[in-house]
């Protein structure tokens, strides 16, 4: 009974220029985990409410890429004389 419910539920879902027959085989659960988990993944999960503030990976991005910027030029930079012993 649950199996048929599903089943409904999914050809709700589906536009209307989909039909459930035209796929031709179910997708596999953990098909790729293995590879994944061998090769690593860039993919991060955004807490709900930060993921309201950004519309899109783009901006995202940019808010990290301007947050490293910041990090980077904050970054305290040694005194005279360290810097003469260790270029010498």
């Amino acid at each position: 009974m649950k199996k048929a419910k599903v089943i409904d539920d999914l050809r709700d879902e589906l536009r209307p220029e989909y039909k459930l027959a035209d796929f031709k085989s179910k997708g596999v659960r953990g098909k790729y985990t293995k590879r994944i988990m061998a090769e690593g993944s860039n993919v991060v999960l955004l807490d709900r409410d930060v993921a309201k503030a950004f519309p899109d990976s783009i901006t995202v991005n940019e808010a990290l890429r301007s947050i490293l910027r910041n990090k980077r030029s904050q970054r305290p930079t040694p005194p005279r004389a360290a810097r003469r012993r260790a270029a010498a």
